[in-house]
């Protein structure tokens, strides 16, 4: 009865794995290289098609060690870098740096919804967006690159917003456009409308990249799926950014379970969850969802300062609490709002380094915002 209730796979999709780049954005998590080298390594031997791996906004890009380990263990050509776009001359520097990395497929990110075009861009302007969008595209397929072009935040821009966005991409050139669930919010029968919109444009090729904060994720990869996308991203235990990823072990199994798909080597899949959520501190605990400690737990000075935009709801609503939880990606904004309402005085450029060497010296141990402030009380005194 089970084999007769198996559907042909809609589409075969193909898999990109975005362990490597999105847990950047998950609070305290750092990967070490040959740690993200046996990860890299595993991934492919799993049978997925790319290995997402750091992000690159201009010249010295801290994740340059992390994307040269990825190299080594796969190749450049199985491995896809996101490169961060937000003006003309800075996707230039970017672009530039990827290259010089040995990058040869890039992602190229921008903000879609108008709430994020604001934060971002400073312009909800969609003449704008398409514009960044033309000239980041061209300037990558100039240099020779693999272009996928992102709509962040897309599952909330409308489609009058999207879809012209979403076309000017592939006019100019792009080869895939990937649209993220930045903030869950759509059903499985919503992501599947909204895919047969975006394959009906000329010449595209679609990607998904869902988050799991209402515990869809999977559910809604199936559905772009169905709908024709060609590509879904997952991360291994379904790490990232508030509450979690696509699941990879949970899509691959449920492709085998519900479509009778036989392409992946799913004997890696535990020892891919031990080694990813052992080497990156989470431990066999870790559970995606909107009550995990990691939920509303954030490193970016944009995300703690403008939460509501990327919540899919309220930390308070489900007895959570927004915290700072970082390692190394120490910023003068993120160490401002830290230590904002706090009485403390200092110099926070100054006090910044300091820390920032100091971490180094103490081996990036996890700080909260009470370990910013303790450090700023004694800094006047070091």
């Amino acid at each position: 009865m089970a084999a007769e209730m198996r559907e042909s796979v809609p589409g075969a999709p193909r898999i990109s794995d975005a362990t490597l780049r999105d847990s950047a954005h998950m609070a305290g998590v750092e990967f070490a290289p040959k740690d993200a080298a046996a990860i890299a390594d595993l991934l492919v031997r799993t049978g997925v098609d790319r290995v997402e791996v750091g992000m690159v906004s201009g010249p010295g890009a801290r994740d340059a060690d992390l994307i040269r380990a990825t190299h080594e263990a796969v190749g450049p050509e199985r491995s896809i870098t996101l490169v961060v776009v937000r003006d003309r001359r800075q996707v230039a520097t970017a672009l530039d740096e990827a290259r010089r990395l040995g990058v040869r497929n890039v992602m190229c990110s921008l903000p879609t919804s108008a709430w994020h075009a604001e934060l971002k861009l400073g312009s909800t302007s969609l003449k704008l967006l398409q514009a960044l969008a033309r000239s980041a595209i061209s300037q990558a397929k100039d240099r020779g690159f693999h272009v996928t072009f992102s709509g962040e935040d897309g599952a909330r821009t409308p489609t009058d917003r999207l879809l012209p966005y979403a076309t000017t991409g592939f006019q100019a050139g792009a080869d895939r456009f990937r649209l993220a669930e930045t903030v869950s919010c759509l059903s499985p029968w919503q992501m599947q409308e909204l895919i047969a919109h975006l394959v009906a444009i000329e010449g595209s090729e679609i990607e998904v990249h869902s988050h799991n904060m209402l515990g869809m994720a999977v559910a809604n990869s199936l559905a772009a799926v169905r709908a024709g996308a060609r590509w879904v991203s997952a991360t291994v235990g379904g790490i990232g950014e508030r509450g979690g990823n696509t699941p990879l072990a949970e899509l691959l199994t449920a492709l085998r379970v519900l479509h009778a798909d036989t392409r992946f080597d799913l004997t890696h899949l535990t020892e891919l969850s031990r080694l990813a959520l052992g080497s990156s501190g989470l431990g066999d605990a870790f559970q995606p969802g909107p009550v995990t400690w990691h939920a509303f737990a954030y490193e970016l000075a944009g995300q703690l300062s403008h939460p509501e935009a990327y919540e899919t709801l309220p930390a308070e609503l489900v007895g959570n609490e927004r915290r700072l939880r970082v390692r190394s990606r120490l910023t003068p904004a993120l160490v401002s709002w830290a230590l904002a309402d706090s009485g403390l005085d200092v110099d926070v450029e100054s006090f910044t380094a300091w820390l920032i060497e100091k971490q180094q010296r103490d081996g990036n141990p996890l700080l909260d915002q009470d370990a910013l402030r303790r450090a700023a009380a004694v800094f006047p005194s070091v």
